[in-house]
């Protein structure tokens, strides 16, 4: 049986007696936008049916019935609500609204118990994953349920126990095909964004979740790394900035890198992975072949400069590196602009996880402007921009000195 208590409390909620900022899983400005709705089968601690899951009091409300002969497991479908998002960041929110979202999939997938198939699927069609959760298209939604926030549906995660079916085929559809579910309660207050920005994140985010060619999308397997504990996931926290200026080890700089080039799911596209170290020996490395050592791609410091791409976070210069996820060009598809951002956050939110494991400290960075590292680097500008970053922070060496992530 899936314990979804556990998986929930190690990944989505709200720690008990805490204001609910602090969560296990990381969100751009401690907003957490993303919503989880539950659509379980047998074997699970909750009997079947849909669900709306509240990570602030860390209960499951029951919003309909499950299909009949719906297959053992759950399927969380994630949605965003932007108006908390776009209403702190403006134009910036959009980005951090997906990139939320992959942090969102990371957290369940990791929580996942290691004898349960976990697949994650960042490329289903938004308008069927409403429709599986009971939920209307946004673009629908004020007229069918006015008074309550729109959710942009972008991402999900399947959880199978032993023995059960692990393909997703026709699952979601099976789901949809139910009546949808009755409307949550109003939140007053919800609607504070600028309406203009708002409606333009909205339209923007439905757009790109769209995949009417491939509406069940594709599932791959998100495994869990070993070094990934129960203990890590309830210890993985954002460190604060004054915790990060000595730069990671070698080995342990290289690990990450790994980690990220693999952890995300094997279907969608994704970034390109570079980190800007610091200490003595300043320069911007890339995993070496086979995703083992480090290889340097360009000498010198990119902090000071990485700092004032990141809406001039000044901090970003002191940080012992940061993890940069790069590409998505300016004139990517929709299609490549969700998966590049889905699998950016999914990709740093596993490796959040793994530095936890590593004694490292580390805090995702968001916000982006003008990144063009391309460019920056000698190539052809608007191909190759940040798209999400990771600061990280070793231990202090013996007598103080900070310990080099050297060249092998």
């Amino acid at each position: 049986m899936i314990d979804l208590d556990r998986v929930l409390r190690l990944s989505l909620a709200a720690p008990t007696g805490t204001p609910g900022r602090l969560r296990p899983v990381p969100s751009a400005g401690a907003l957490h936008p993303v919503r989880a709705h539950l659509l379980l089968g047998p074997g699970c601690s909750l009997p079947p049916g849909r669900y709306s899951y509240d990570p602030r009091t860390h209960r499951a409300h029951p919003r309909g019935p499950a299909p009949a002969d719906v297959p053992p497991g759950a399927l969380v479908v994630l949605t965003a609500a932007a108006s908390r998002t776009v209403a702190h960041y403006g134009h910036r929110a959009w980005p951090l609204l997906l990139l939320d979202t992959g942090h969102a999939a990371a957290a369940l997938a990791l929580a996942g118990p290691p004898a349960v198939d976990v697949r994650v699927s960042l490329d289903a069609d938004g308008a069927l994953l409403s429709a599986a959760a009971g939920l209307p298209r946004a673009p629908d939604w004020q007229d069918v349920w006015p008074g309550t926030e729109p959710e942009l549906p972008l991402a999900a995660v399947r959880l199978t126990p032993p023995g059960g079916p692990v393909g997703a085929d026709g699952l979601l559809s099976a789901w949809a095909a139910l009546p949808r579910a009755g409307a949550p309660a109003p939140r007053p207050g919800a609607e504070t964004a600028p309406p203009r920005e708002l409606a333009a994140a909205r339209h923007l985010l439905h757009r790109i979740a769209g995949a009417p060619e491939l509406p069940g999308g594709t599932w791959h397997p998100a495994p869990r790394p070993g070094a990934v504990t129960d203990g890590v996931l309830e210890a993985r926290r954002s460190a604060p900035p004054d915790e990060l200026h000595h730069p990671p080890g070698h080995d342990a700089l290289a690990r990450i890198l790994a980690t990220v080039r693999t952890a995300r799911p094997a279907g969608p596209a994704g970034p390109a992975w570079t980190a800007a170290v610091g200490g003595t020996v300043p320069a911007l490395y890339a995993a070496g072949p086979g995703c083992r050592g480090l290889g340097i791609r360009a000498s010198g410091d990119a902090r000071p400069t990485l700092a004032r791409w990141a809406a001039r976070q000044q901090w970003i210069g002191t940080a012992g590196a940061v993890l940069l996820a790069h590409g998505c060009p300016e004139d990517a598809p929709s299609a490549a602009v969700r998966s590049s951002h889905l699998v950016a956050g999914y990709a740093v939110g596993t490796a959040q996880t793994e530095a936890t494991a590593l004694g490292l400290r580390a805090r995702p960075i968001g916000s982006w402007q003008q990144a063009d590292l391309g460019a920056a680097l000698g190539d052809a500008p608007g191909r190759d921009w940040i798209v999400h970053g990771l600061a990280l922070g070793g231990s202090p060496a013996p007598g103080g000195a900070p310990e080099p992530a050297s060249p092998p």
